[in-house]
């Protein structure tokens, strides 16, 4: 397993990042992406600690390797995998949403269902089988981008003017094929070694020419990432932007000027059928999704504590109207938390062997997290009011002798000296004010696709087989002739 030192010499390299309409010549010294890539080596290095609790003994080699990048094949497996995801996820308090975790767990249940790609004219399972292999021996950080432009919504990538706006096959040849196009949201894909390209999108069968499955290197020639503003060169100061200036994932537009893709980084090709295949069949929707509701639900932590702890510093930690506040957020963070925890229980080896997380449970979450998570944060917004607007305009004030008494004694309470309070009600203001706080809401409440989409999820994997039954029992134990004193009595489910 590698250091965190490993990582950050591995993005040097030819990649091109744009960001000001210039190319990125070092990212892991650029201000714009040091930041993130520094958090990420952390990550790295926590994992390489054999006390983190992340390392298992891969069965084929004997080698130590990351348990995030491997398939849980035992129930002990499944908890294991928690317990390191909220490890990592800690480390960043959540705040990371695409940490190598996230798509090393698509790949590891990829992996594990090989025969999900070999539909169609080829059988690509043992792409997929050697291409995990490789995320595991070398320890990479795989992003993706799996979502196409946003050219029209309202039809797919066949029926838009312009050749190959999505990315697609622009050539096929004896040794792989040419890509053209554009994709996204490659988020973290700035500081990551590779990028697993598809699309999560239904296609209709016209579509086949961008029904394709691959992963590059970022350094792959032809290949360009144009990145959203970056917010951590703004920051001021960690005590200004404690958030900004450690977890800004950049977010990217992934764009394909014709890129050679090999057939052995090939996984789904013009096969539409196959895209569905490669994510739910596999289970790798289940699980990538179930390391992403315990970060998420870590990042809920999170927020439940500094708005208990706003509370407590402003003093009214006991007024009722406050403690239902808390109590409301204590309740829709447990939601979550018990979500992810029932996931696991009720979690079952599949055909292949890897344990799925259960789907209902899973889903359930998903789908109420566009609507939990600006619930948490307006109430964090009622709980600091003008706190945090009326704080000093940068640390400057704090180190300044001209301004210092006055930010002492006027911006401190009864509870905490003014160099605390202000920490504190920065920190706020980076959870919920902030651009990269504006960033975190609009990511969470798109996280995994549209309100509609993340619902229907929760629709089909409910199980509404057994409360429709229960329903259609009882209803059949009584009809219009029936009074109320010829009541059969509860009956038994």
């Amino acid at each position: 397993m590698r250091s965190g030192s490993d990582y950050l010499a591995s993005l040097k390299d030819a990649r091109r990042i744009y960001v000001d309409g210039e190319a990125v010549q070092d990212v892991a010294h650029h201000p714009a992406f040091a930041p993130i890539a520094r958090t990420i080596a952390d990550l790295f290095d926590v994992a390489a600690d054999p006390a983190s609790g992340l390392t298992r003994t891969d069965p084929d080699t004997g080698a130590t390797v990351n348990r995030l990048f491997t398939a849980p094949r035992s129930r002990e497996d499944l908890t294991a995998f928690r317990e390191a995801a909220t490890t990592w996820a800690r480390r960043t308090h959540g705040w990371v949403g695409r940490s190598p975790d996230h798509v090393g767990a698509f790949m590891a249940a990829f992996a594990a269902h090989p025969e999900a790609f070999a539909g169609g004219d080829h059988d690509f399972g043992a792409n997929i089988a050697a291409y995990h292999r490789r995320i595991v021996e070398e320890d990479l950080y795989v992003s993706y981008a799996i979502i196409p432009p946003q050219v029209s919504r309202a039809t797919t990538a066949h029926a838009w003017e312009g050749e190959l706006i999505q990315a697609g096959v622009a050539e096929e040849r004896p040794d792989g094929i040419v890509v053209r196009g554009a994709q996204m949201l490659a988020t973290g894909g700035a500081v990551a070694d590779e990028i697993f390209v598809s699309c999560i999108k239904p296609l209709s069968p016209e579509d086949t020419d961008f029904a394709i499955s691959f992963a590059v290197p970022v350094g792959a020639e032809g290949l360009k990432l144009y990145c959203r503003r970056p917010y951590a060169p703004a920051a001021t100061s960690h005590y200004d932007y404690p958030l900004t200036t450690r977890f800004d994932e950049s977010d990217a537009l992934v764009v394909f000027d014709d890129v050679f893709v090999p057939w052995e980084r090939v996984f789904v090709y013009r096969d539409v059928a196959g895209l569905r295949r490669q994510f739910f069949d596999t289970g790798a929707h289940a699980l990538g999704n179930w390391q992403a509701q315990i970060r998420f639900s870590v990042k809920l932590q999170f927020l439940t504590g500094l708005a208990r702890k706003v509370a407590a510093v402003n003093g009214v930690d006991k007024f009722p109207g406050v403690v239902e506040k808390l109590g409301e957020v204590a309740s829709l963070v447990s939601l979550v938390e018990s979500a992810a925890l029932a996931a696991e229980y009720t979690a079952t080896p599949d055909e292949q062997g890897m344990w799925r997380p259960g789907a209902r449970a899973l889903y359930g979450a998903m789908g109420m997290q566009s609507e939990l998570y600006p619930r948490v944060l307006a109430i964090l917004r009622d709980l600091v009011g003008g706190g945090v607007l009326q704080v000093p305009s940068s640390s400057a004030d704090m180190t300044n002798p001209e301004t210092r008494a006055d930010i002492d004694r006027y911006v401190h309470s009864p509870n905490a000296p003014a160099e605390e309070r202000v920490k504190l009600f920065k920190l706020a203001w980076d959870a919920i004010g902030s651009e990269f706080a504006g960033r975190h809401h609009q990511y969470e409440l798109f996280y995994a696709g549209a309100p509609f989409v993340v619902k229907g999820y929760a629709f089909r994997n409910y199980g509404f087989d057994q409360p429709v039954a229960d329903v259609e029992s009882f209803l059949t134990g009584y009809d219009v002739a029936d009074r109320p004193d010829d009541s059969p009595g509860p009956q038994a489910a």
